[in-house]
């Protein structure tokens, strides 16, 4: 019988998606100038951070319900990196293709982070009349 993993969130694809999703936009936002440092790679890299260690927070939770509302605080950090490359497409740091494609993997995250949120919620019980 194969062992879990102690830490739950790791076996989770979302969990390992995100990663991936942080590395690339971390990569990407290195071409961004000296002068944002410390303004928007730095609002960057906490909404990057803020993605995996809320799926790993909320996976630690005793309820679904808790865990789900850290998946959707998961995802919102993921609209606010997506707004983060938009602002630096709109100052020139990047490329339109390269905004199209951190889009494209910030969608992706985002459509697994809200099904997988969409499953762990408790569903609600209908009685019949």
């Amino acid at each position: 019988m194969e062992k879990k993993e102690f830490f739950r969130f790791r076996d989770f694809p979302v969990y390992k998606k995100a990663r991936e999703f942080r590395k690339k936009a971390k990569e990407l936002s290195k071409k961004f100038p000296e002068k944002e440092r410390y303004i928007l790679t730095q609002q960057l890299w906490r909404a990057l951070d803020s993605i995996i260690l809320n799926i790993a927070e909320g996976s630690e939770r005793y309820s679904d319900l808790d865990f789900s509302h850290f998946l959707n605080t998961a995802f919102t950090s993921v609209g606010e990196s997506v707004a983060c490359f938009d602002l630096a497409f709109d100052d020139n740091y990047i490329s339109q293709t390269e905004l199209n494609t951190i889009s494209k993997e910030g969608e992706d995250l985002g459509k697994q982070l809200k099904s997988f949120s969409a499953y762990v919620r408790p569903k609600k019980k209908r009685f019949k009349q």
